[in-house]
């Protein structure tokens, strides 16, 4: 096969790599404000009193009590994994809404897309295989040969034998 036909696939998994490290970037945490990082981190924690929200969500005392906490120590200029970390150890690993990324719990992320990825080279394959193949090219004596029968057959319609 030549390279024309394996290209755009080529191209299609560079960009879907490169979309897939993008948004498994931390997109720049360092570069955020206070407030930024505060709203960003509880966003991220669920309240342990409330069902179904976040602590930035939640008016809880609770929820309260952990945004200062998160306030305190972005503030303090603990990075966020140093303060996901402490959360988890405080509250349990159920208190993070966006799990891990590493891991058997990256694995659980990842192994859908790459089985995606593996199911549509495979139909693409496949779908490769079944292409019924060209036909040679028509040389002069096939035109020949062609034009021969076509005369043949217009002359056995003429006549109205059935013979050769």
């Amino acid at each position: 096969m030549s390279w024309r036909r394996w290209a755009p696939w080529a191209l299609l998994a560079v960009v879907v790599a490169g979309a897939l490290a993008v948004g498994a970037s931390d997109g720049g945490a360092e570069a955020r404000g206070v407030d930024d990082r505060v709203r960003a981190l509880a966003g991220e924690v669920a309240c342990p009193t409330c069902r179904g929200q976040s602590v930035l969500e939640s008016d809880a005392p609770t929820a309260t009590a952990i945004k200062a906490e998160i306030r305190r120590r972005v503030e303090a200029g603990e990075s966020d994994d140093d303060i996901r970390a402490y959360l988890v150890t405080r509250f349990g690993p159920g208190v993070l809404l966006t799990p891990e990324s590493g891991g058997l719990t990256g694995l659980v992320w990842v192994l859908p897309v790459v089985g995606l990825v593996l199911g549509l080279a495979g139909l693409a394959w496949a779908f490769q295989r079944w292409r019924p193949e060209e036909a040679p090219p028509v040389d002069a004596v096939d035109r020949a040969l062609v034009e021969r029968a076509r005369h043949r057959g217009g002359e056995q319609r003429s006549s109205g034998g059935t013979g050769p």
